[in-house]
């Protein structure tokens, strides 16, 4: 991708917008005080080698991550993690462009507890299209996390600082989780659906000759399959079943494993090999974790 723009440091995002960043390594920037390109036409794709999430308020425009296209309208929070790509293919240059933008590299991080937790914050791996849209109150929630970031960096810099920085981004980011686990209860008619699409998807997987050909069923092949990250996909499955999407696969693969036990025909290679597995001791394995016996025991039992 040859016209990919890599951005390394804060200052790459904030120089092309006519923003001055205070810090190197972070910073919240008024997006309503940058001057916006004003050529036509779509701009190149840029890719990112810090965090960025962005609060969206006033003009409409357009985000592609992928083949993925996302309208970013008002009230959303799109994050975007090191070594994504994205594009804004329309804006509307109508009206004036505003939100803020909470950039953090991850050197910032180094040697703090969120530096070692911030991959557990599986969001800044979701597609565009899978953005946290807030109430009015979350909004008010984000702006004061912002606001205290940004006094922060305003204020004489000493050596409480960057715990001081770092405790909020954290703070802001816990209350991201848990805006997503409302997001996921609000939409839970379109989750569900998602759900039974993932599970006839499964069984027709595993039912076929397609984890003979394909192997084990992987988590991302059905998000995939449903247009999702592995990310959100597996996020949204765990809050539908109480189980990971891995678990859950796991699951009905034990359940087709049994139904085939019953088969006097079917040898346990056999049905080792037609589940996906490359090897039969690691079926055996997986069987005897799932159901607390082999299936060779198992077979024994039922028969």
């Amino acid at each position: 991708m040859s016209d990919v723009i890599d951005l390394f440091t804060v200052n790459d995002y904030c120089s092309p917008l006519k923003l001055s960043s205070l810090h190197p390594l972070v910073s919240v920037v008024d997006l309503s005080k940058g001057e916006w390109p004003k050529e036509n036409g779509d701009a190149k794709a840029v890719r990112y080698h810090f965090f960025a999430v962005f609060l969206k308020q006033g003009a409409s425009c357009t985000m592609k991550y992928g083949r993925q296209k996302y309208d970013f309208q008002e009230g959303t929070l799109v994050f975007v993690g090191p070594g994504q790509v994205v594009t804004i293919s329309e804006v509307d240059r109508t009206e004036k462009f505003s939100g803020y933008a909470l950039l953090f590299h991850p050197d910032f991080l180094l040697g703090t507890n969120l530096g070692k937790s911030i991959d557990d914050y599986s969001f800044f791996s979701y597609e565009l299209f899978e953005a946290l849209h807030l109430s009015q109150k979350e909004r008010q929630i984000v702006l004061d996390c912002f606001d205290k970031i940004e006094y922060e960096l305003s204020e004489r810099i000493d050596k409480h600082s960057k715990t001081v920085i770092v405790s909020n981004i954290e703070l802001f980011l816990n209350y991201c989780k848990r805006f997503y686990d409302r997001q996921f209860i609000t939409r839970d008619t379109v989750n569900l659906g998602v759900i039974e699409r993932f599970e006839s998807s499964l069984k027709t997987y595993l039912k076929s000759d397609k984890a003979k050909e394909l192997g084990i069923p992987s988590v991302s092949h059905f998000a995939e399959e449903l247009n999702l990250s592995s990310n959100y996909f597996g996020d949204l499955v765990k809050k539908e079943t109480g189980k990971t999407a891995q678990e859950f696969i796991q699951l009905k693969l034990i359940d087709v494993a049994k139904e085939r036990i019953h088969d006097p025909e079917l040898s346990l290679s056999e049905i080792a090999y037609g589940l996906g597995f490359k090897y039969p001791q690691h079926f055996t394995r997986l069987f005897k974790q799932q159901v607390g016996i082999s299936p060779k025991e198992y077979r024994e039992n039922v028969n």
